[in-house]
């Protein structure tokens, strides 16, 4: 996936009380702007704000035309399968003209089945 300056992110993770947890998906963001992705938002399912339609009004300025929605869920569980798909309608419904389009859930993907060796390495290196 390469930068299109008509294309938003908007990176949605479940969200948690605590707020170093949601920092995980702000860095995420942080790295797509550094590669030159026009406009990102992180949003949040619950817990923690911005809401999903927080998050998708605000990718949707001038010039963006789609909202590329990217789930940081490991499986296509009920918030992926139920509650992401109406976040999705609703924006839709909000912001006639703008393509929202939401991306599978990160899991089942062969690269996480290396992210996990790479984990299970450097948990053997500092034990």
């Amino acid at each position: 996936m390469r930068p299109d300056p008509s294309t938003a992110l908007l990176l949605i993770a479940h969200g948690s009380r605590n707020p170093l947890a949601n920092l995980d998906l702000v860095h995420i963001a942080e790295s797509f702007r550094n590669e030159g992705f026009p406009k990102v938002e992180v949003s949040y399912l619950e817990l923690a704000p911005p809401d999903i339609q927080e998050g998708g009004s605000a990718c949707v300025v001038p010039g963006i035309n789609t909202v590329l929605m990217l789930p940081y869920f490991l499986s296509a569980g009920v918030h992926v399968r139920q509650d992401l798909e109406e976040a999705k309608k609703n924006l839709e419904s909000s912001h006639p003209g703008v393509s929202f389009i939401l991306a599978k859930p990160l899991g089942p993907h062969p690269q996480l089945v290396e992210i996990l060796k790479l984990r299970g390495d450097e948990a053997l290196t500092i034990r």
